[in-house]
């Protein structure tokens, strides 16, 4: 099992806003920098953590779903923090980064967090919440790959999984096996005709995330 917070967070440098709004952070971890993207919401107690797939940079599915919900979340005061992986196919490495973005959050004031993983970042999703069981109350996972994604066996908060039925890269099938492991409450959404980034059902994925989100974080 992975490392539980607290992770070597020993600093972190907030910039200035940005023209697309928001705040470049780097985290100091005992494992070197992790870049992240930081959209503020003043006085938030709730927290979101996005992340994704093996394609490194700040990789976002279904047409910028990640910055768009950062904005949507920030106006019903959640927190975001979009997290880029140091190794961006090395699923312990990015465990440890987003383990690091849990705890940026928790020196933010948030107090109840969703973590959102997209292909690869699923498993890191499930991973990560699982070693923050007190901070974690939502997860989502994108057309999650099953390696690594076992750990759901353990976890303890809500969890959404969504699948493109026609995703050639990871077969929707991944999203089942995980969905069979996880305990309740789970939500399983399959989308017709969607590939692995589902951009085809880019509308439709934004308002499922979002709405779980905001009914699952306490």
């Amino acid at each position: 099992m992975d490392t539980p917070l607290p992770v070597h967070l020993n600093d972190a440098r907030v910039g200035a806003v940005t023209a697309e709004g928001f705040r470049p952070v780097t985290l100091d971890t005992g494992r070197g920098p992790v870049e992240a993207r930081l959209s503020p919401a003043p006085g938030a107690t709730r927290g979101a953590l996005w992340v994704g797939g093996i394609g490194g940079g700040f990789d976002t599915p279904a047409r910028g779903l990640y910055p768009r919900l950062a904005g949507d979340l920030r106006e019903r005061k959640v927190t975001s923090l979009r997290v880029r992986f140091r190794h961006s196919t090395d699923l312990s490495e990015a465990v440890h980064d987003a383990s690091a973005g849990l705890a940026f959050l928790e020196r933010c004031g948030v107090r109840a967090a969703a973590v959102t993983g997209h292909s690869f970042g699923g498993a890191v999703a499930i991973r990560a919440a699982v070693a923050a069981p007190a901070l974690v109350r939502s997860v989502v996972t994108l057309a999650t790959q099953g390696a690594g994604a076992d750990a759901v066996r353990d976890l303890a908060a809500a969890l959404l999984l969504v699948h493109g039925e026609a995703d050639e890269v990871l077969a929707p099938t991944c999203s089942l096996y995980v969905a069979r492991l996880a305990g309740e409450p789970k939500r399983l959404v399959l989308i017709p005709g969607a590939g692995h980034n589902l951009d085809e059902a880019a509308e439709s994925v934004c308002r499922e995330v979002r709405d779980w989100i905001l009914r699952t974080l306490p």
